[in-house]
């Protein structure tokens, strides 16, 4: 990178990856040099808040697809 893209902020894209990966636990020290360096804090609280949101209904949505179907 040059110093041109150090200045700029992050992309969506480049903050959703980021969170992705910090979920899964497969972030690398260099995109959370990165991340520190170019992102707003509120960002990706806000990001995670969502991701963990989405998360939590798609496992509720499983559990009551499993359970109906199961007869329960």
């Amino acid at each position: 990178m040059d110093d041109q893209d150090n200045d700029k902020p992050l992309t969506f894209r480049e903050m959703l990856q980021s969170v992705l990966a910090a979920a899964f636990g497969v972030q690398s020290g260099k995109n959370r040099a990165r991340d520190f360096s170019r992102g707003k804090p509120s960002h990706f609280i806000l990001l995670g808040v969502l991701f963990t949101s989405i998360f939590v209904l798609v496992l509720f949505a499983l559990v009551q697809l499993v359970l109906h179907l199961a007869g329960v």
